[in-house]
């Protein structure tokens, strides 16, 4: 049974409300509270702190709090295919694996690239290294996959109830800030970083137990996690919910062999299916892999799941002819290794 079977009509308001969009003011609860009762949803501010706490340690929730954007932290990530060998699998794995660089793994259904994992390293002049010691070991041809153009990276997991649309926001509140031209980080800007990738305190001052921590003033940390957000450092600020918990198992990774043309007019038309998390070009690779583009779908059932692919590809559909073979759905049928990205080291490459 998921989680979703004890969750009440406020608990999927909360959900729903806060994947994006919450206050980054020194006592953010309480005027989240107001939000939500000006939406219909009657809480007090220490009522939606007990709720997200509950949420937290229940399991509901992977963390509270902003949500980085690796990419623009520093250093570099790359898709990776690979086959590993049936024979071997387990043992091609624990060879991916050991690689600290791999942050992500996940044995997908293909007849040929079963295995799909994320290399994240702080010199994006790694990647190759790291690529050709897991050939190496292995024995086995990687295909590295960089993406080329994002169209939308918004994992939100949005339940039956309250609020449906998730359309919520609180982020205007707090300190007017002015976004800064730099691409580096400062020293107290890195600390930061990585005080706040796992999640914020979930206590009613999240932001002065952040700045506390990091014996610097809370009107600094409110400011800089604002910036952060307008700057694209942080996609949002919220609840990260833990979208097994909700009932999204099925997880299908569409790839499409897209006109190179069209391209740039099909991506934004996929990426505005509110369904689809994420969405890049990707490179082919000739007599291997014929596909451009990536369209991840999550649904709670595989009806649900089937469902949506098919508007994937209707979507497609009114661009061009899509053929049986310009297409494929890769669901995930094992995790095999989930660590993160690991932030601390590629914010320390990129600070002044």
């Amino acid at each position: 049974m998921s989680a979703t079977a004890g969750l009440d009509r406020i608990d999927r308001a909360v959900i729903n409300a806060f994947q994006g969009g919450f206050p980054v003011v020194e006592e953010p609860f309480e005027p989240a509270a107001e939000a939500l009762r000006a939406r219909g949803i009657d809480v007090t501010g220490a009522e939606l702190l007990e709720r997200v706490q509950r949420l937290d340690d229940d399991g509901v929730l992977t963390r509270f709090g902003a949500l980085i954007n690796a990419q623009e932290i520093g250093g570099a990530a790359t898709l990776v295919a690979m086959h590993a060998p049936e024979e071997r699998f387990e043992e091609v794995a624990e060879q991916v694996n050991a690689h600290r660089e791999v942050a992500h793994n996940y044995e997908r259904e293909h007849p040929h690239l079963n295995m799909w994992f994320v290399v994240s390293v702080a010199d994006p002049d790694a990647v190759e290294d790291v690529l050709g010691n897991i050939e190496s070991e292995t024995g086995q041809e990687t295909y590295n996959l960089p993406k080329r153009e994002e169209f939308r990276v918004e994992a939100k997991f949005l339940l039956d109830g309250p609020i449906p649309d998730g359309d919520l926001d609180c982020s205007d509140l707090g300190p007017a800030i002015d976004p800064v031209e730099r691409d580096t980080l400062t020293p107290q800007e890195r600390d930061l970083v990585v005080e706040i990738q796992g999640g914020l305190p979930v206590t009613a001052t999240p932001y002065a137990d952040v700045a506390a921590e990091l014996g610097v003033d809370t009107e600094w940390v409110t400011s800089t996690i604002k910036r952060f957000n307008e700057e694209g450092k942080v996609r949002r600020v919220g609840v990260i919910p833990n979208h097994y918990s909700l009932g999204y198992t099925e997880n299908g990774m569409t790839v499409w062999n897209v006109p190179d043309d069209l391209v740039s007019e099909v991506g934004p038309e996929v990426a505005s299916l509110d369904f689809v998390t994420h969405c890049y070009r990707r490179p082919r690779h000739e007599g291997v892999w014929p596909y451009n583009f990536f369209a991840m779908t999550h649904g709670r059932s595989e009806a649900e799941s089937q469902q949506r692919i098919q508007q994937v590809k209707e979507t497609m559909e009114s661009f061009w002819d899509v053929a049986d073979d310009d297409w494929d759905t890769l669901f995930s049928t094992q995790i095999l290794k989930k660590t993160g990205i690991r932030l601390d080291e590629r914010a320390d490459a990129n600070t002044e």
